[in-house]
């Protein structure tokens, strides 16, 4: 049995042991190349899990949900199917599945244990080669069953990708609602499609720029305090509410990050007009001067093993970006593609850097390897910036004002740039920030 994946939901394979001798998982063929420039989706049929209610069919679709918005999959219209599953344990008919080109297909069934908890399984098949290619079973409350789903189009994800899915993950936000001349922004977290959304501040600071940690169920961000103080980057336990203010001097702090280890914050600090980057150490709170030039820098971002900074400055006359050692030595330029760039983020992969490029009156969003080459526009339109990472590398989220909209929204967009949606807030949203993989 494993342990691992969450708390309250736990998951062991399903053994093929009730299985036909035939269905095995040894030579599975089936797979789909991220890597590839154009991406044709992979046919995928996700049947009703069989349960004595709608739960079932409710986290099948979330499945199909999931799995269509990578941009990955084409799940299938159920209308087409022509078997009905009746024993999700047992191989079904791939002849049936084939007319239909479902490459692959999706199974399971939901149950309720004595002791209340939820039991869901599936099995993954790749029905031209006749195998099943995965297969696990989930316990969990009730109140997780939408996680439950995340997880299981995480594990299809992965199994057909080789890479890392980012489903089961939260995306929190800003919250923008009221008058443009009175708008109210708060701090919410949501699920990274937009369910179980979550106020974590009641609108009486102006919030900004939150930053997940990747250790610790905590954000840190920037607020302006309505009572005239310096505006403040702070540090917010997600489940308690429990909030803390750093920085320690009079200047204005802003623009918040952790680091990968999750042991400091980097951030900007402005004094006399210009902004410097230093770092605080969480463990005694202590501060640390990196840069020490008489520019604006700011929106620093720290590579995945924590050894390099990427941020934007402007001490070449316009907004740039420029990479330094973790300890602020060697900054060096790595933007020349005309027009001012800002916002960096390095991917959690470490083999891009996503940023906002403002050129000829547009927004742009675009990633670039970390010198500087390589660079590719996702998207360009109105207004629109702060780029944040999916944790597998393969996703950006962002923000966007149309023109004549009122106020933003967020949207996403994956590496190839074809793949843009929006995601569904309640209201105007800004600066959202992705969460690593829950845990």
């Amino acid at each position: 049995m494993k342990s691992i994946l969450k708390p309250l939901i736990v998951a062991m394979a399903l053994a093929g042991a009730t299985l036909p001798a035939m269905v095995t998982s040894a030579s599975a063929q089936l797979e789909i190349d991220v890597n590839k420039g154009t991406i044709e989706p992979l046919p995928i049929a996700v049947t009703d899990f069989l349960s004595g209610n709608a739960l079932g069919a409710e986290i099948s679709g979330i499945i199909a949900a999931d799995l269509q918005r990578s941009g990955l999959f084409a799940p299938i219209d159920k209308a087409a199917f022509i078997e009905k599953i009746s024993n999700p344990d047992a191989a079904p008919r791939f002849e049936d599945w084939k007319v239909i080109n479902a490459q692959a297909l999706v199974t399971g069934r939901v149950t309720e244990e004595a002791d209340g908890r939820l039991r869901a399984e599936f099995r993954l098949w790749d029905t031209f080669g006749g195998q099943q290619l995965a297969g696990e079973q989930f316990f969990a409350t009730k109140s997780n069953s939408r996680r439950v789903a995340h997880i299981i189009a995480d594990a299809i994800y992965e199994r057909l990708t080789g890479e890392k899915g980012y489903f089961d993950t939260r995306v929190v936000f800003v919250d923008e609602s009221g008058p443009r001349n009175a708008r109210k922004k708060r701090l919410a977290i949501m699920d990274q499609d937009g369910a179980n959304l979550r106020y974590l501040s009641d609108g009486r600071e102006i919030e900004l720029t939150p930053r997940f940690s990747p250790i610790r169920q905590e954000i840190t961000y920037m607020s302006y305090p309505n009572s005239g103080a310096q505006p403040s980057v702070y540090l917010l336990q997600i489940e308690t509410g429990q909030r803390e203010a750093l920085g320690g001097s009079n200047a204005m702090s802003f623009s918040p990050r952790f680091s990968p280890d999750g042991q400091r914050v980097i951030l900007s600090l402005e004094m006399n007009g210009v902004s410097n980057l230093f770092t605080m150490d969480l463990r005694n709170r202590q501060m640390t001067r990196l840069t020490t030039s008489n520019a604006i820098d700011t929106s620093p971002s720290y590579s995945p093993d924590g050894s390099q900074i990427v941020f934007t400055s402007d001490r070449a006359g316009s907004e740039q970006l420029y990479v330094m050692g973790s300890d602020g030595s060697n900054p060096n330029r790595i933007s020349f593609g005309g027009g001012k760039y800002s916002t960096p983020v390095w991917s959690p992969r470490g083999d891009l850097i996503a940023f906002t490029k403002q050129t000829g009156g547009e927004f742009q969003i675009g990633v670039m390897r970390p010198d500087g080459s390589g660079e590719r526009i996702l998207s360009t339109g109105n207004l629109q910036e702060g780029p944040t990472w999916a944790p597998n590398g393969r996703v950006v989220m962002f923000f966007r004002q149309a023109a004549g909209s009122g106020g933003p929204k967020l949207f996403s967009v994956d590496l190839t740039g074809r793949n843009e949606q929006q995601i569904p807030t309640p209201n105007f949203a800004s600066d959202p920030a992705w969460s690593p993989l829950r845990e």
